[in-house]
């Protein structure tokens, strides 16, 4: 696999990017580059107007990863993304764990792919296309994720502990081998970078520990529908000690038994949640909305900012907290 390296530009041309050359200049780079003569591969975000229309970047999505070829006549733009298999992919990894070489998938398409079990602990797959990928006790541990799809991948028994989810999308993964959803398949987030993540799905007893979520989507994801039938996540028994849920969308959230021990959970949104039986002692909530959350038999002891909460006047069961 050529070197690969990442960089984000405003658009082709500017600064970051290498002059476009002629058109003859180009098509040379790609070719070098199919040829596997390139001497990299440079991947990016570029961002243009929808309706923008160049030779370069014909039509390109605004913020869409974009790879392009570095040869001997400058960088080519608009190259297509390489084709992996399965069995690319594995010898990938293991010759990489063999040599102790960097993995680097940056902006790679891996749709629906079968991956389990492979080891891409600490790799490089900023803007990765994993939807619908089996993913099935691999090791993305440390991994850098950001932007990356993952709706639809099999996360079974997935460590994803210390993984960067910058940004990255979550919609309704597959965690449970049966209808049980027993904890020891669900994936690992353990201290994992989740800040500002797009995620919808159900975890019974995932570990979240020390997960910065701050400003993470949790919560039905189209304004303008009937909320009521629109999934939420149901997150029962997860444990959040220690994590940053700051400015949160856990709206319509079932979050009963769940430990947020310790978690910052300033401005968090529980409009609607369910927070039955949920151990919420010695977390922040300054500036949270419970309005209309159940907090049957919560633990609030310890509580901070408890006085700032929007909605308090119509938490159910608020009779029945543990203070």
């Amino acid at each position: 696999m050529p070197g690969v390296c990442s960089a984000r530009v405003g658009h082709a041309g500017s600064a970051g990017a290498s002059s476009p050359g002629s058109r003859a200049q180009w098509c040379a780079v790609r070719a070098a580059c199919r040829a596997g003569v390139a001497t990299g591969i440079l991947v990016f975000s570029l961002t243009v107007p929808a309706d923008a229309q160049t030779r370069e970047t014909k039509s390109h999505t605004r913020d869409a990863w974009v790879r392009a070829a570095i040869g001997p006549e400058g960088v080519a733009l608009d190259l297509p993304p390489q084709e992996f298999t399965a069995r690319d992919v594995t010898i990938a990894v293991t010759k990489a764990r063999r040599s102790g070489t960097a993995l680097d998938f940056t902006g790679q398409n891996l749709r629906h792919l079968d991956l389990a079990g492979l080891d891409f602990s600490g790799a490089a797959m900023a803007g990765i296309d994993l939807f619908g990928a089996d993913l099935t006790a691999a090791n993305l541990s440390g991994a850098d994720l950001t932007g990356g799809n993952l709706n639809r991948a099999n996360l079974i028994r997935a460590n994803l502990s210390g993984a960067i989810l910058f940004n990255a999308t979550l919609m309704r993964p597959d965690v449970s081998t049966t209808l049980e959803y027993a904890p020891h398949e669900m994936p690992k987030f353990k201290g994992a970078d989740m800040r500002g993540i797009r995620m919808t799905t159900k975890l019974i007893g995932a570990d979240f520990r020390g997960a910065n979520l701050y400003g993470a989507k949790l919560g039905p994801h189209e304004p303008r529908a009937d909320l009521s039938s629109l999934p939420a996540s149901i997150l029962k028994s997860c444990d959040f000690s220690g994590a940053d849920l700051r400015n949160v969308d856990l709206s319509r959230a079932v979050l009963t038994f769940s430990s947020f021990v310790g978690a910052e959970m300033d401005g968090i949104d529980l409009n609607l949640a369910d927070l039955s039986r949920a151990d919420l002692s010695g977390a922040d909530l300054t500036g949270a909305d419970l309005t209309n959350a159940n907090l049957d038999e919560a633990n609030l002891a310890g509580v901070k900012g408890f006085d700032t909460v929007r909605g308090r006047d119509t938490i159910r069961n608020l009779d029945r907290v543990r203070w």
